[in-house]
Order: structure tokens, then sequence, then C-alpha cells
């Protein structure tokens, strides 16, 4: 951790210094301080909705990394191994450490439509380039109340913001697609079946209405009730006409699928 390079997983200390310091492309740079002051700040006079991600943020505890495409082979390789490296520290971390990264920006403006074809791809590249197998307690039917992604063994809730949400600005970020990763085990005595859970999704519910000036979205749910899904709340959409009405994911049990992972650190792009 901590190692030279954008591929590199950092704390959140360290990607600091290395914004600070002009190390870091200028995509980099702009994504880490729009993501910092978006959660740190207040809309409408209202704090960022999830209190949980803004405290752990204030104290630092998030680890980060940057990938420079969205569909290079080997940048994409560097990115399962960034994740794989989070998912063997996570838990020593203190706090609730999620994992924050950071995406460059498109060479041509995207459309709806293409930021969620782009987060379908990363997370079906994931789930083929996965050194482990699909946990046997979780569905591999994204229809199903109790599937969630899944990575490295792990249960997790890949979160996104990106540039199209003209009013929820709770999920905007000026930049380019941004997913923060938070494994199941992160919202241990706070899902929907704990009291804790129920009081904190009211809260968070509050004030996402009040910082957004919208209503919550109509796909936002909780895992495991039947009537909800959690797959559409990866990336809520905004134009039906311009956003899948399926999980484009395709999840198998069938295992592996492709070649483990590097035992040497990825090749270096130009970017980095």
């Amino acid at each position: 951790m901590n190692e030279p390079g954008v591929q590199a997983v950092v704390d959140q200390e360290t990607m600091a210094e290395r914004v600070e310091s002009g190390a870091m492309p200028d995509w980099v740079v702009r994504h880490f301080e729009t993501f910092t002051d978006a959660v740190l700040g207040e809309r409408n006079g209202t704090p960022f909705p999830c209190h949980f991600g803004a405290q752990s943020v204030r104290d630092g505890e998030p680890l980060y990394t940057a990938v420079p495409s969205t569909t290079d082979k080997d940048a994409l390789l560097a990115f399962r191994d960034a994740l794989l490296e989070y998912l063997d520290v996570y838990r020593d971390r203190p706090g609730r450490a999620s994992f924050v990264t950071f995406f460059r920006p498109p060479d041509r403006e995207f459309t709806e439509g293409d930021y969620h074809e782009t987060l379908w791809h990363l997370l079906q590249f994931l789930h083929v380039h996965d050194p482990e197998p699909w946990p046997a307690d979780i569905p591999t039917d994204p229809d199903d109340p109790h599937w969630e992604f899944c990575f490295g063994g792990e249960p997790m809730f890949p979160t996104c913001r990106a540039p199209f949400y003209e009013e929820r600005k709770s999920r905007y970020c000026p930049v380019g697609l941004e997913i923060t990763f938070q494994p199941r085990s992160l919202f241990d005595g706070i899902t929907a079946d704990t009291e804790a859970g129920r009081q904190a999704r009211e809260t968070i519910q509050a004030r996402m209405e009040e910082y957004d000036g919208v209503c919550p979205h109509a796909d936002l749910g909780d895992w495991g009730v039947e009537s909800d899904r959690e797959w559409p709340q990866y990336l809520f959409r905004e134009d039906p006409d311009d956003s899948p009405d399926e999980c484009p994911i395709v999840v198998t049990r069938d295992h592996p699928k492709a070649a483990p992972p590097r035992t040497e650190p990825a090749p270096r792009t130009a970017d980095d």
C-alpha cells in the first residue's frame, strides 16, 4: 500500500499529500477535490446525506485508487489487483474503510447510457477475473432481493457518482465516473433489520431530500427486502430511456473464469 503510481492503493493522507504536491494527474486531483468537497460540505444548508461516509472521510479512513482507462485490459487488471489488495487490508483499518475509485474521464461527452454501460462493463470484468468463486450464500440472479455484487469472496455495495445528475447532487461528480466499494461487513449493526439501521435510513433519506432538493430515488431500498433490488441502486437512473431495465451483468458460479492475479506489479501506463 502507498506505493508510487496512479493505480496504487493509498490511504487518504497519502492521496492528499500527492494531490497537494502535484504528483497526481489533473484528473485525479479534480476527482479527489470534488469528492472531499461534496462529502464534507453542505448543500441547501444540509450536510452530505450519508453521515457514516462523511464521518469516515472526516476521520481519514477510506482507501483510494485511480484507474486511467475503463477499457484497457492492463489498466483493468491493475484495478482488479488493487481491489483485491484493499480486501486484504480493510478489516485491519480503523473505522469504516471504504474503497474510493476514481476513473479517468472519457475523451468524448458521455450520455447517461454510456455511464451505465461503463459501470456494468467494469463489474463484469471484475467478475470474470475474480480469483475467488461467487459466495455460496449469495444468489447469482440480480432479480433476487438477496443478490448483490461480490468480488474476492466478499459481498459489497459499489455506489457511484457521475456527471449526468443535474438535480441529484448527492450522486453528482463533475469529473467522471467514481465508484466507492463498501463490503457488506461495513454495515454490520446498521442493516435494515436492526433498529439502528432503520434510524440511520430515516436520517439519510431526510438529509437526502434536503440536500438534493428532490424526493429520494424510487429505486432506493434495502438489501434482502422482497420488493427492493440492489443493482439499480449502484448508479441511480435519471432517464428511463437511457438506462437498463434489467441488470446487465451475467453472473455464474463457474470458476475460475480467467487467469489468476499477477504476481508482479502491473505495467505502468503513460499517465502514471
